[in-house]
């Protein structure tokens, strides 16, 4: 009876692991915070350790179905990666162009006027902020949109 059991423990243990190594690992974070709204999104491409080719950097660029968040421009934007995006060094871009250099650190503010200035390549009310991992190599690419708020 006892040795039934073990036999029975030990097989669903094994299904659980099996189970377990088929999940996807999930990507790091990326969270963007203005007063007390915030958005968070796995990497809209690549994440994973991979650097991205150009065409798949391109193409993920214009995608369409990323979080959004309202945006006073007299509001400061928090943006926060995790700390393994930070050791590899992680660049905002606005319109898919650097608005920062290169960081480190796992926290960075900008104002919410940037977003919305015609001066960084802004245009209308809207804007594409991306967060790039990796500071020769593209390995990650997290997207938001921006939406001007009053």
């Amino acid at each position: 009876m006892r040795r039934r059991r073990a036999v029975a423990a030990a097989a669903a243990v094994s299904a659980g692991l099996l189970v377990l190594s088929a999940c996807d690992k999930p990507t790091a974070m990326s969270t963007i915070t203005v007063g007390d709204s915030t958005v968070s999104s796995e990497a809209t491409c690549g994440g994973e350790g991979e650097a991205l080719k150009t065409a798949a950097l391109n193409a993920c660029l214009k995608d369409k179905g990323v979080e959004e968040i309202s945006v006073d421009p007299d509001a400061t934007v928090r943006f926060g990666v995790d700390p393994d995006v930070a050791d590899n060094g992680w660049t905002i871009l606005m319109n898919g162009q650097p608005l920062t250099d290169s960081s480190t650190k796992t926290y960075r503010t900008i104002p919410g006027s940037v977003f919305f200035n015609a001066q960084y390549g802004a245009q209308g009310d809207s804007t594409l902020v991306s967060i790039k991992e990796g500071e020769k190599e593209t390995t990650g690419l997290w997207s938001f949109r921006l939406k001007k708020d009053a």
